[in-house]
């Protein structure tokens, strides 16, 4: 299917050329048919002798309903802009094609109606002419609703539009603004919208954002396109979502139906304005996004440039359209071509002019940043922020670097200048610590995590690697470097290891060790050295220690008590408790029930 939508001033035959088209009735409402004026959005569709579907969006053409019309041109790829033959270019001929402008498109018809009524030539040279000015090179057709003058050209004219339209991204994250939202008894609430990118299916759990905690998880009860029950409905497309989980008074124009989870949300982007008037432009101005109108601040960073800012936080991408719109004047001021959606703050002096020279290049290029420029700009990107920002990383997490100067580390995208300024962080860390604290010369993992800003522990184990450190026991040092022990505590330390090689499970009790000169840190640092195994603060054995304990209870039959244990092992309570429950993290023993072990095979 192809979605167009109509453009023109009032009362020159939109809705009669639309009527001619399809034999559908685009005005829905009582109150359109008795002023014979547009006031809403109107829908209808047919089919092309090419076998084209195309569904038309109605817009109404009066000034007083401008907001109404820009919802329904907003979402639309293409239009089909008419201009009476008998009137010729009228002031919302001109604002509707200054919308146009505003959208960056590209593609439409011009359909100069009434041409039974007066000689559509002039008319057709000059709106054609204003309509190139405007970057919109489009066929012209001069046609009648009435007499029927000139639809088949207008057909064929459509038919050869929607061939050329560009292809939709139909494995995009789908993203609905809803134009219209109602009840059908027995089924529920329905809304209605232009699916511009991606696909929706009967069953799928999308969010409906409707600002700031109002939004909500729906699922997707049944789909309508064209009048037809569909399974799936891809882009481009007219398409009636009937959802389950809200009323339909809880809905509105310009709420959005996402793809949930991979949107990122934005109340702030920077953009690149046509025509520039970013000097010129009130501070508040009318932005019109999608189906949405929303007062928004904005704050020139140069004459092209602006940042603005939305009173909720919205759906968007680099490459989105707004039209801002003067409030006070109720003229169209410029389009603005979104180029961040995710942009730093402004705090310092100055800081609007240096955003602006980093932002000419997206304005001069297609606008649309690309993954190394956005990791860069942070250090550091996540996997699924890269993603909501619209940017292709592949699937999994241990696939190929993404882009060039980009490394690829588990759920994270890793700029390689920070990923090598975390490993000279991190080393330098642990060369201080080491020679401060000789006792203890390893990091805990979190302490490690700290010293070099990481944002995740999940990264710690590869840039360990990367930067030749160890992880031994949960803990980083560096390569070879163990704790440092005084004479006097390695003296004391050897002969508790000689008494534990005579009774490797008689723990020497708590005023042994004082005796010794072994306190916490001294036994913190012969364990990290690997001299001792401490399985409680003040219960300490060889690391031989639950091997040999094996060996024992393995010759046990089993299962086998807490006492039998005791007794094979020729120890004590004390150190048997804490050691069968070593044995047990370690696999090597199962606990059966409150006093049987066993032994795993």
């Amino acid at each position: 299917m192809h979605v167009l939508a109509t453009a023109g001033h009032v009362d020159h035959g939109k809705s009669a050329l639309v009527r001619a088209l399809t034999g559908i009735e685009p005005d829905r409402w009582e109150e359109e048919h008795r002023r014979g004026l547009t006031i809403d959005l109107g829908y209808a569709w047919t089919t092309l002798p090419s076998g084209a579907e195309v569904a038309f969006v109605d817009v109404p053409g009066h000034q007083r309903f401008i907001g109404n019309m820009l919802a329904g041109l907003g979402p639309a790829p293409a239009v089909l802009f008419v201009v009476a033959a008998d009137e010729g270019w009228r002031q919302q001929s001109e604002e509707h094609l200054a919308a146009v402008r505003a959208l960056g498109l590209r593609h439409g018809v011009l359909a100069v109606t009434r041409s039974d009524l007066a000689d559509p030539s002039q008319t057709l040279e000059d709106a054609r002419q204003r309509l190139a000015g405007a970057g919109l090179e489009c066929e012209a057709v001069a046609v009648s609703a009435r007499t029927g003058q000139g639809m088949g050209e207008m057909k064929d004219a459509l038919g050869r539009l929607v061939a050329r339209l560009p292809s939709p991204d139909t494995q995009a994250r789908a993203r609905l603004w809803v134009d219209r939202s109602f009840t059908i008894r027995g089924s529920g609430t329905v809304v209605t919208g232009t699916l511009g990118q991606g696909r929706i299916t009967v069953g799928d759990h999308l969010v409906l954002s409707r600002g700031g905690d109002r939004d909500v998880e729906v699922t997707v009860r049944g789909l309508q396109s064209l009048e037809q029950p569909r399974d799936t409905v891809e882009a481009v497309a007219r398409v009636a979502v009937n959802l389950r989980g809200l009323g339909a008074e809880e809905v509105r124009r310009g709420d959005v139906l996402l793809a949930a989870g991979r949107w990122h949300m934005t109340s702030v982007v920077d953009v690149a304005l046509d025509p520039p008037a970013a000097r010129e432009a009130p501070t508040h101005v009318m932005a019109h996004v999608g189906t949405l109108a929303l007062e928004t601040r904005l704050r020139p960073l140069s004459e092209q440039l602006a940042r603005l800012t939305f009173p909720r936080a919205l759906p968007l991408q680099a490459g989105d359209r707004v039209i801002l719109r003067d409030p006070g004047a109720q003229t169209v001021l410029a389009g603005a071509r979104v180029l961040d959606a995710d942009p730093p703050e402004l705090t310092r002096r100055g800081a609007a002019s240096r955003r602006a020279t980093e932002l000419a290049p997206l304005a001069e290029g297609d606008g649309i940043p690309d993954l190394a420029h956005e990791v860069h700009r942070r250090g550091v990107l996540a996997v699924a922020d890269a993603v909501a920002l619209g940017h292709s990383v592949g699937s999994g997490t241990d696939g190929p670097d993404p882009a060039p100067g980009v490394l690829r580390r588990g759920q994270w995208l890793v700029d390689e200048q920070t990923w090598e300024a975390w490993s000279r962080a991190l080393r330098a860390a642990l060369e201080e610590h080491a020679t401060a604290h000789p006792l203890q010369p390893t990091l805990s993992l979190e302490a490690a995590r700290a010293a070099a800003g990481l944002p995740d522990r999940a990264l710690l184990a590869d840039l360990a690697g990367a930067a030749g450190l160890e992880v031994v026991a949960g803990r980083v040092g560096l390569p070879g470097v163990r704790a440092a022990l005084e004479p006097s505590v390695e003296a004391a330390l050897a002969q508790i290891e000689q008494r534990l090689q005579e009774r490797p499970f008689t723990a020497p009790e708590q005023n042994e060790l004082d005796a010794a000169g072994l306190g916490p840190r001294q036994l913190a640092a012969a364990a990290g050295a690997g001299r001792i195994l401490r399985l409680t603060p003040d219960v300490v054995l060889l690391p031989t220690a639950p091997a040999r304990a094996m060996r024992v209870l393995a010759g046990l039959p089993q299962p086998f008590t807490t006492s039998e244990a005791r007794q094979a092992l020729e120890s004590t309570r004390r150190t048997v408790i804490p050691l069968l429950e070593h044995l047990d993290a370690r696999g090597w023993t199962q606990r059966l029930d409150g006093s049987h072990r066993e032994v795993r095979r």
